[in-house]
């Protein structure tokens, strides 16, 4: 592992409390995770372990039609079962209002949008009898044509995914469920106005573009122009622990829900649209979590809180794999057409894209927004025309995953810039850095590119091992590259730190932690109030009690909430030290505090422990030191990534075997390498599995046919190897100590390196993903021979 630091220029300067940033103690040192140990002891309780009295076990009833309308359901078989209590259906639900979004339809009301779509939810006494029930329920359907291809779905007069047509009682224009804040914050003064927009079905759920100057004049003009179209295959999020949520009034009638969610704030306030509830009526606690990669939403909640309601008792439901399959939030398939040029010199000349998004049965999709910002990637463009549908189909319901839209994206946009490159005859990093674009520059929507490590990511590439040798390798083997971003969120957060009798302190906060940001916020603390990291407890307080957090998504926990972790530090930290000043008779800016000792600069035998200072304070019951911060930001800090794969091709078979992979990627500031190097890491395992392994995929009648573990391929030890990580830093002006999000781009470029890297091994250039072996072996023979 290498690191390669800007140096900060400014932004929140650890030199305005004396310290500076290169004199750190706990920023930038390696430590666990904190929930390391209870994680390979297996003792941390996930959603499903959590005890719960008297409750009721849930298993979905689920269409087997991709489209029907539903003609009657006979529930009396099923509630005849001894252990049933109740079989519900969408009129016994107390769902308050309905427009198109998935948490207003828990259980379908009259007609069925996708295989796997709840109809009836069956409650009994155990599990096992509850799923025993199920093949009781009998559902009288009455099938209707699926729509399963969005271009089709597109055109004018073409069959609608849903026929009955959804009442809408003030649903208001809220847009997405709760999930575009959690993974950017994009959109753009250059959008299109309407008066332009094309004549498409009722099944487009949105559209967005972007333009600028004359793209046509732009690639005519062009020395080169690159393109075509490009696909890539549904893809489910693949985390162990299922969907799972729990549900139950409390003695004071509050709703309490507590499940494997990645917002408590964000479930909570969808739960109060979906049951009609004011928020302070709902409680949800978030439990550990046992991965999510974006995929856990609010997607079983509103179902859950709606049948305890319904029955009066506590109600559980644990998805089993098949349902998580078929019934969860996987990521949308993608139809790509992209066009770009350049002039001689390798200045690029103008991008044009029209992207597909196929978002599922359900409205709320909001991908189609980011869709244009993401195809534009992390480069300027004199001229550009960017157009985007969401397009429903009666498929499952499309959700984020890690970087929603950008693999897809970036594997398009990425692909046509190598071929650029060859096309120009240009060095691949000579090309992107030219066109890199600069700090202060306009991305697509008009917003400013605040600073970000593309070019510095792109000088650690170039100077990595796998590219140095990428001209003399053996034949059937290639070196691949590409270059990738993402915008990140900018959330507001709020916090808490206290300081304890025994001198430890607590941080509370509603974020949830999925990808060791715990161990984060322990270093912001730690660093801030000058205590060992291992003395900082983070503590997640449910919605009820803690201070309002963003949702765990779209990289932007560490440089939201950790921001306001940092700020309610510090003022902890003022609190400490104007204490000590009044019990030492020694001025404030005289004084510091060193591994949980406050004492006069240059004195460290004086002084006195945080812990004794803090019990004083308490027995006399004056003021608690504790500090409280929200937080705002003004600016995003998007994140580059640049990966290099190196691959063998079978030119026999078409299997592709990946030998080498190097990582590089701007993090702002490295809290913790650990977990920075593990969230590269991990990023790199998934882009091998959009590459090479995963795909979702449905028949014409929009039937899941890859629904378990034994026909939907995700990439194992042996398909992944070693991992070469380069950390790069340069600081986000406002992300506390210069951090920013990381978790999105390490995911973003992979793809597109590896069909770079295939291309170097073979020449041939493949458009779809994943890059099967047997596609490959298609692309390898049915090119054209080499003139040569």
């Amino acid at each position: 592992m290498t690191t390669v630091e800007r140096p900060l220029e400014h932004g929140e300067e650890a030199q305005a409390r004396g310290q500076a940033v290169a004199e750190a103690t706990a920023i930038g040192r390696r430590r666990p995770r904190p929930d390391s140990e209870a994680k390979v002891r297996g003792t941390v309780r996930y959603a499903a372990d959590r005890p719960a009295v008297g409750v009721l076990h849930a298993r979905p009833v689920l269409s087997p039609y991709a489209h029907a309308l539903i003609r009657s359901v006979d529930t009396t078989p099923a509630l005849a079962t001894p252990g049933v209590v109740a079989v519900l259906t969408a009129g016994d639900l107390p769902i308050a209002r309905v427009d198109d979004r998935r948490m207003y339809e828990p259980l379908a009301r009259d007609e069925v949008v996708f295989a796997g779509q709840p109809v009836a939810l069956v409650l009994a006494e155990s599990p096992e009898v509850a799923a025993d029930a199920v093949g009781r329920v009998d559902v009288d359907y009455e099938p209707l044509e699926a729509v399963t291809n969005p271009l089709a779905a597109m055109q004018p007069g073409s069959p609608l995914v849903r026929t009955v047509p959804v009442v809408d009682r003030d649903a208001g224009s809220e847009g997405a469920a709760g999930g575009a804040g959690a993974h950017a914050a994009v959109g753009g003064s250059h959008a299109a106005d309407d008066d332009d927009a094309e004549d498409v079905s009722a099944n487009v759920n949105g559209r967005h573009r972007f333009r600028e100057g004359d793209v046509e004049a732009a690639l005519r003009s062009a020395k080169v122009v690159v393109g075509g179209r490009f696909t890539t295959s549904w893809v489910y999020q693949a985390y162990l622990e299922p969907q799972t949520a729990t549900a139950w009034v409390d003695p004071e009638g509050i709703l309490v829900v507590e499940a494997s969610t990645q917002g408590v704030f964000l479930a909570r306030n969808d739960l109060a649209k979906a049951l009609g509830l004011p928020p302070s009526r709902i409680n949800v606690i978030g439990a550990p979590l046992g991965g999510a990669f974006g995929g856990k939403i609010v997607v079983i909640e509103p179902l859950v809180a709606a049948a305890t309601l319904a029955v009066g008792r506590p109600v559980r439901l644990v998805l089993d794999r098949r349902e998580d399959f078929v019934a969860a939030n996987p990521a949308q398939g993608t139809i790509l057409d992209v066009r770009l040029g350049a002039a001689a010199d390798g200045t690029l000349a103008g991008l044009q894209a029209r992207l597909v998004f196929d978002v599922g049965a359900f409205g709320g999709s909001w991908v189609e927004e980011i869709g244009p910002v993401l195809v534009a990637g992390p480069y300027r463009w004199p001229a550009f025309d960017l157009v985007a549908h969401g397009v429903r189909t009666n498929r499952v319901p499309a959700g984020p995953y890690r970087a929603p839209g950008a693999p897809q994206t970036t594997f398009a946009l990425e692909t046509l810039i190598d071929e650029l490159a060859d096309g120009l005859g240009m060095d691949p990093i000579e090309l992107r850095l030219r066109n890199a674009a600069d700090e202060g520059e306009a991305m697509v929507d008009g917003e400013p590119w605040p600073r970000i490590g593309l070019r510095e990511s792109l000088a650690e590439a170039q100077g990595g091992r796998l590219w140095e040798h990428r001209r003399s390798l053996p034949p059937n083997e290639g070196i691949g590259l590409a270059a990738g971003v993402w915008p990140g969120g900018k959330d507001a957060a709020a916090a808490v730190c206290r300081v304890e009798r025994d001198g430890a302190v607590t941080v509370v906060t509603g974020v949830i932690d999925m990808t060791g940001t715990y161990g984060a916020f322990q270093a912001i603390v730690a660093e801030t109030l000058g205590l060992p990291a291992e003395r900082v407890r983070i503590v997640t307080a449910s919605s009820d009690a803690a201070p309002m957090s963003p949702v765990s998504g779209g990289s932007t926990v560490t440089y939201s909430a950790g921001r306001a972790i940092r700020l309610a530090a510090e003022e902890t930290r003022r609190r400490l030290l104007r204490a000590a000043s009044n019990e030492l008779e020694i001025a404030e800016a005289d004084l510091e505090i060193v591994d949980g000792r406050i004492r006069p600069r240059g004195a460290p035998d004086l002084g006195m422990d945080v812990a004794e200072l803090a019990v004083k304070l308490d027995d006399h019951g004056r003021q608690p030191l504790e500090g409280h911060a929200t937080s705002e930001h003004d600016r995003l800090a998007p994140s580059a990534a640049v990966h290099v794969v190196h691959v063998r091709v079978d030119p026999d078979t078409g299997a592709v075997t990946v030998l080498g992979y190097h990582a590089s990627q701007d993090v702002g500031r490295a809290l913790n390498p650990a977990l920075v190097e593990g969230q590269m890491m991990g990023g790199a395992a998934q882009s091998v599995g959009w590459a090479l392994h995963e795909a979702l995929v449905h028949d014409d009648g929009g039937q899941v046919l890859s629904g378990s573990f034994l026909d939907y391929s995700v990439p194992g030890s042996l398909d992944v190897p070693a991992i070469d990580i380069s950390i790069v830093e340069v600081p986000a002006d406002e992300g506390p100590f210069g951090a920013k999000g990381i978790g999105e781009a390490g995911v973003v470029p992979g793809a597109a390196a590896i069909a770079n890297a295939i291309a170097a091994a073979t020449g041939a250039r493949l458009r779809d993903l994943p890059m099967l072996a047997p596609r490959v072996w298609r692309a390898l023979h049915e090119r054209p021979p080499d003139p040569g």
